[in-house]
């Protein structure tokens, strides 16, 4: 898929558009495990992929090399890559990486700071923000990737208030990114909320909405926690009726995010982006429920 395809996609879909969010495994095994989980998902209609990016670069290796798999197996690819721990020249020969290894964009991220560290420090010859990056990308290859920014429903965790937030993101659009994914939320709400922000702000481009079936009320606190997302008091609720049964509250994971996605597709959201953690069976359980 093309720069050109992917936006028209995103732009006026027939259909909404979907995709899925891979990470770099750690261990050969695990690298075999998600290519199988990829093979199982890619008849399912699913319009792209993206594959993260570890702090400064941790897993840039194995992003180039698990990406071009996942190109092989026919997914557009969109490569995440943060300003963590990078100079422009590095992210230069990351982007020509990306380039040669066939991907089809590029999620712009400023990233989190490093495992250990409170606050965000950037390179000396790298980038503050995101901003800074989508620019980059598209002075070193102008016109190849289709350019994506991150955008926080519920604030970015470093925003003092909503305007702000919003002020960065418009900044990071302005710069050259054709749309927003957005961080998972569980309220659809909260992204129809950030929506109107944007709007308001200029924001013209695609807004997809990021989803997580949830596996279980400690994961979702736990990964919501390091997110700064709220869980509804309602999805507690259901989940806590589950007891300790942790298939139970798997599935009460997957009813909830069908649910989200068929409000939001009915709102206009243009598609939706799902974050599976490399496992097949709750996105496998999401697709065939929301085809039935």
């Amino acid at each position: 898929m093309s720069r050109s395809q992917l936006i028209q996609a995103l732009r006026a879909p027939a259909r909404p558009t979907v995709s899925v969010e891979f990470f770099p495994p750690k261990t050969p095994e695990a690298g075999a495990k998600m290519l199988e989980v990829a093979r199982a998902l890619r008849p399912l209609g699913i319009d792209f992929a993206s594959l993260t990016y570890g702090a400064g670069g941790t897993s840039r290796d194995t992003t180039l090399a698990y990406g071009a798999e996942l190109v092989k197996l026919g997914f557009p690819l969109i490569g995440h890559l943060t300003c963590v721990g990078h100079s422009q020249a590095e992210l230069t020969e990351v982007i020509a990486g990306y380039d040669a290894a066939g991907f089809s964009g590029i999620l712009a991220l400023r990233g989190d700071p490093p495992k250990g560290q409170t606050a965000f420090t950037a390179h000396p010859e790298g980038f503050a923000h995101a901003e800074g990056l989508v620019r980059h990308i598209a002075a070193v290859r102008p016109g190849r990737f289709a350019v994506g920014v991150a955008g926080f429903p519920e604030r970015h965790p470093d925003a003092t208030d909503d305007l702000s937030d919003t002020r960065f993101l418009a900044g990071k659009v302005s710069a050259g990114a054709d749309f927003v994914t957005t961080q998972l939320f569980l309220d659809n709400e909260d992204y129809f909320r950030f929506v109107a922000r944007a709007r308001a702000a200029g924001v013209t481009v695609p807004i997809l909405p990021g989803i997580m079936p949830v596996l279980s009320l400690k994961q979702a606190r736990n990964f919501c926690g390091f997110c700064k997302a709220r869980i509804p008091e309602a999805l507690v609720r259901e989940l806590e009726a589950c007891g300790d049964d942790e298939e139970a509250q798997r599935k009460v994971g997957v009813s909830w995010a069908v649910r989200q996605v068929r409000g939001l597709v009915a709102r206009g959201a243009p598609g939706y982006h799902v974050y599976i953690l490399n496992r097949a069976e709750s996105a496998l359980d999401l697709f065939a429920q929301l085809k039935s």
